[in-house]
């Protein structure tokens, strides 16, 4: 019993913290939002989930419970890992790990708890959730018979499994020191890319084993699809086509309803969704023999400040002359320790950037500058950030006007380095096509200036961060966000509306900044 409340205990405060926290109140709105959104009236021009020959379920609790359990399985596994992660890092940055583990609370117990409070926290959101669903099932009135059961039934076997890895993957993620900060969120959305296309990718196999057997993703999509699959043909009495999609436009002939008022689970299928549950568990007890490991290495702050790079002798006397001013001594100093602190991988990483701007062809160039601005994520990110992480905003902000001296010259390093790993390709399009040039200078001012605008509403590098990596991977499936190329012009407008609004949110939230790192220092 007393392990069980140090448990519950540890679960509970864990809670607490997580719930006081804007970040929090932020994907809960989002996620509300989003589950209305699933539910769109019949006249909607559009249907969250259509199954083939244009048709989808009237909304009944089941169908309800449905939709929201695929909407849970995108956004809140993508989302829900920006949220759970940190936790753990916070623990062993201010050592409070160490007292907990010298309690008669063991390091599973401890691990487990930070899975559990993950899980509680997408609990909590999902509970909303559901209750926006209710309020769509009995607003739309398509099928106003309210069953418990059959609404949570899906989001218990289809997305708890998904989460479950979710939250063990941000346990790994926080005790992993390279991991801690930006490569481990770019990493992570890399990740949950790659489950979505092992999704969809089961859809279009021929293999009976994988259309008909208990093998499915960790999303759970797989499972539904067959099912749909199943019901459908037994409803029609006609061949259906495996699969299904999400937020697709309604077909001119109108979207065709059937009914879906209860969820037949096989037993195959819940064997392999309980696997997945089970797995997430493993991962997390696999963790337990390298806390000791890893949470006494140097947090992932601390090892970016140390951090191993190049040494870039001859950078000094490059930015001598920039040196010789006071302002310029002070962004030829950060931009040194930003060029210095790159690890040996960046720079190889570099390399090819340049490589793929100078020798491409038009769409290699294209990749090239796209993967050119996501490089320096890390500093765009956490500029804003520096003094209050390393608690130094005393000394900074001390000096007569070194506010906005320090937001100006985090601005031209944040400027400097976006150049730096784009000037191949600048320097291609200005011989080339200057329009294309300018519009991609205009596009490099405006992500150094949305990062420091995210850093200082949010307070917090991940948003930035998973904005940027998102709009980047839109862009390499045809988004035209960064489209400076084939739609300059368009573009150019684009990126400077979004310098105009981050800097107008740069001027309300960078003083509020400020003053709250003052008080914390």
């Amino acid at each position: 019993m007393p392990a069980l409340q140090r448990f519950l205990a540890m679960l509970l405060a864990d809670l607490r913290v997580r719930t006081r926290t804007a970040r929090f109140w932020c994907v809960l709105a989002v996620m509300m939002v989003a589950a209305w959104w699933c539910l769109p009236g019949a006249d909607a021009p559009y249907a969250a989930v259509m199954l083939w020959g244009g048709a989808r379920g009237s909304f009944s609790s089941a169908w309800v419970g449905m939709v929201l359990a695929m909407a849970f399985t995108l956004l809140l596994n993508l989302g829900g890992f920006y949220l759970a992660r940190g936790t753990l890092v916070r623990d062993i940055e201010t050592r409070v790990w160490e007292l907990l583990v010298a309690t008669p609370m063991t390091r599973r117990a401890y691990l487990l708890a930070k899975w559990a409070s993950h899980m509680l926290v997408f609990a909590v959101i999902i509970v909303a959730c559901l209750g926006v669903g209710l309020v769509a099932q009995w607003v739309r009135a398509e099928d106003r018979g309210i069953d418990l059961m059959e609404l949570v039934k899906p989001v218990l076997l289809l997305t708890l499994p998904g989460l479950a890895m979710t939250a063990a993957a941000a346990i790994w993620f926080d005790l992993l020191p390279p991991l801690r900060r930006t490569a481990g969120n770019v990493l992570f959305f890399v990740l949950w890319t790659t489950a979505l296309a092992v999704g969809v990718a089961g859809f279009e196999a021929k293999s009976p084993v994988v259309r008909e057997g208990w093998i499915s993703d960790a999303g759970g999509l797989l499972v539904a699809g067959r099912d749909f699959h199943r019901v459908r043909e037994a409803q029609t009495g006609k061949p259906q086509g495996y699969g299904f999609s999400l937020f697709s436009p309604a077909p001119k002939a109108g979207i065709v309803r059937f009914e879906w008022r209860h969820w037949t689970v096989r037993p195959m299928d819940l064997l392999g969704r309980v696997l997945w549950l089970l797995a997430g568990m493993g991962m997390v007890l696999l963790a337990v023999p390298l806390l000791d490991r890893f949470a006494a290495r140097t947090s992932g702050r601390e090892a970016q400040v140390r951090a191993p790079g190049l040494a870039l002798r001859w950078l000094g006397t490059v930015l001598q002359p920039l040196a010789r001013m006071a302002f310029g001594a002070l962004v030829a100093t950060e931009l040194t320790a930003c060029l210095r602190e790159r690890p040996r991988w960046w720079w190889l990483a570099w390399v090819v950037v340049l490589g793929l701007q100078l020798f491409g062809q038009p769409e290699g160039m294209r990749m090239g500058l796209l993967l050119g601005w996501l490089l320096p994520l890390d500093v765009l990110a956490r500029g804003a950030l520096r003094e209050r992480d390393q608690r130094t905003g005393m000394i900074v902000f001390s000096s007569a006007g070194a506010v906005w001296r320090v937001l100006a010259s985090r601005w031209l390093v944040a400027v400097s380095l976006l150049l730096v790993c784009t000037f191949a390709g600048l320097t291609r399009l200005a011989l080339q096509a200057p329009l294309q040039a300018l519009a991609a200078l205009v596009v490099t001012a405006a992500l150094a200036s949305a990062g420091l605008a995210f850093a200082a509403v949010c307070r917090n590098a991940r948003p930035f961060e998973l904005v940027l990596v998102a709009a980047i991977y839109a862009a390499t499936q045809g988004a035209t966000l960064f489209n400076v190329q084939s739609a300059p012009l368009p573009t150019l407008r684009l990126h400077l509306m979004v310098a105009a609004i981050s800097w107008v949110a740069i001027a309300v939230a960078w003083p509020r900044l400020i003053n709250a790192v003052r008080d914390t220092a």
